[in-house]
């Protein structure tokens, strides 16, 4: 695929068909995804492919509570687990909702665990008053770049981050190394049809001149930039 089909045509898939995925393939998508950029080009991540079916079910037992919690926080109107103006705590056991990806995860082709060497990133915003998200930009690149290697040899996948509140379970299962954090699980398939329009804010709705206060960028003709 050429770069911009494959940038406007990556969806997120959570059905797969009932195709495997040898590892050959799932060697070559990492071989490409290996080059994606990181903080002092350190590579911090380290990936498990999980192919036993006991530690994939743990996972997704874990996975399950932080799903049910996630839907019915979401009901209020409010983004589950922000940090600002996130939606309120439940105050009562959330309803099981039925999720395929986990509840049937034994019979996806392809689950990867993403960790990140937190050695190995440098955390810029560690001392600001608010939670902090630089630390990011050195792994979920790398993960964005599997998504994208796999939808070049025609895959679908989706990552999910559910197996990070539940690092105290899904890490020990996961053989996770001290001083690692996990960052993701993505999930790969062969899928029956690929969504090709995507809904997605103009640029207009996020994007500004000068300020993040500014006017909006638009795609009028405008004078090239230039620095005084």
């Amino acid at each position: 695929m050429e770069t911009r089909s494959v940038l406007r045509a990556t969806a997120s898939v959570r059905a797969f068909a009932a195709r495997s995925v040898d590892d050959g393939v799932v060697y070559d998508i990492l071989d490409d995804a290996r080059f994606a950029p990181s903080g002092g080009n350190r590579q911090p991540w380290r990936v498990a492919l999980v192919k036993d079916r006991v530690i994939r079910r743990g996972l997704a037992d874990a996975m399950k509570p932080v799903w049910n919690e996630y839907v019915a926080l979401a009901q209020t109107g409010r983004t589950p687990f922000a940090v600002v103006d996130g939606a309120p705590p439940l105050t009562t056991e959330p309803a099981d909702v039925p999720f395929p990806l986990i509840d049937d995860i034994e019979s996806v082709p392809v689950v990867l665990a993403i960790a990140a060497d937190l050695s190995r990133i440098a955390t810029m915003d560690a001392d600001l008053p608010r939670p902090t998200i630089s630390g990011g930009g050195s792994i979920y690149p790398f993960c964005w770049s599997i998504l994208l290697a796999a939808r070049d040899r025609g895959l679908g996948g989706v990552m999910t981050t559910f197996s990070i509140r539940a690092e105290r379970t899904t890490g020990p299962l996961l053989g996770l190394p001290a001083g690692h954090a996990l960052a993701a699980t993505i999930f790969l398939g062969h899928v029956d049809r690929h969504l090709t329009k995507l809904r997605r804010n103009p640029v207009e709705g996020f994007a500004t001149i000068d300020r993040f206060d500014g006017k909006p960028l638009s795609s009028g003709a405008q004078q090239p930039s230039r620095v005084d």
